[in-house]
């Protein structure tokens, strides 16, 4: 598994967006709404480094409980899977506890996205390559 981008919640999407600019990154892709989990996510790069950019659209997304408690703040890391199932029944053997069930994700062109949380990893997002490394 590689890494695939580094989520980063943040309350307002086009300021962070800006800020993030200012330090040298460009936009990938323009803001998508992903109305399953409710939220807004736009991609950045610079350097090689892919940051996923995640702010609540609605009062009850997936996300509105951790940036009421964190705030703006980088939250998960995102690997991409050449063996999606195998993936994830080596991360459920290894103490990685799925916290949702795999979904498509329009951000990333549909592909299935799947969350774990672990003890001492934190939260990682598992993104379902199907022989894919870009967007």
């Amino acid at each position: 598994m590689n890494v695939h981008h580094i989520g980063y919640l943040c309350k307002n999407i086009g300021r962070a967006k800006r800020s993030f600019e200012t330090l040298g990154y460009r936009a990938e892709t323009e803001t998508v709404r992903d109305d399953i989990r409710k939220i807004d996510i736009c991609f950045l790069i610079k350097d090689g480094y892919r940051i996923e950019l995640i702010s609540p659209a609605a009062e009850d997304s997936v996300v509105s409980g951790l940036i009421r408690k964190i705030g703006n703040s980088p939250y998960h890391i995102c690997y991409v899977s050449d063996d999606f199932e195998a993936d994830i029944e080596t991360l459920k053997q290894n103490g990685y506890i799925m916290i949702d069930r795999p979904t498509p994700a329009p951000a990333l062109g549909g592909r299935r996205v799947v969350f774990f949380i672990h003890m001492h990893a934190g939260m990682i997002e598992l993104l379902d390559g199907n022989g894919e490394t870009e967007l």
